[in-house]
């Protein structure tokens, strides 16, 4: 091989590395990672109020409790109530008055959409932690 060819090898070796790495999975932010895999069963009166979609219930579990949203008749959102802003502080947000807004206003003093976890106002710059789920028409399982 030429020294030119040496060359373009080595670009183009360098343009993939950099494309692989922009491809990397999402950092986790600082909520602590809890083991989870637990099932319910949405036919309950324990959890009446995910029968319908845009309904809502506090579970335990994660690291400061979930939040479950029913999404639509197949799909669900559970998310962690731990705060991702200055998480060593373990602030938990809750579910407002408006029903589609999870906030604390004595920790963490950031806003997320209970709709899918995402900020709405800060001081935090992460999303809420979510979990993994699947549903059989009964049995929601959340995991992760």
């Amino acid at each position: 091989m030429t020294r030119r060819a040496y060359s373009h090898a080595a670009l183009l070796f360098l343009a993939i590395a950099m494309v692989g790495a922009g491809c990397r999975k999402e950092e986790r932010g600082g909520v602590p990672l809890t083991p989870m895999d637990i099932s319910i069963n949405v036919n309950n009166p324990a959890y009446a109020d995910v029968a319908v979609p845009g309904g809502w219930v506090y579970l335990s579990g994660g690291s400061q409790g979930l939040i479950v949203y029913r999404a639509s008749n197949d799909q669900f959102v559970v998310m962690d109530r731990h705060c991702p802003y200055q998480p060593a502080e373990f602030c938990r947000v809750f579910v407002d008055d408006t029903e589609i807004i999870a906030r604390d206003t004595a920790c963490c003093h950031s806003a997320f959409s209970i709709v899918d976890g995402t900020v709405i106002e800060g001081p935090a710059a992460l999303n809420l932690q979510r979990y993994n789920t699947s549903f059989n028409g009964t049995t929601l399982r959340i995991y992760n």
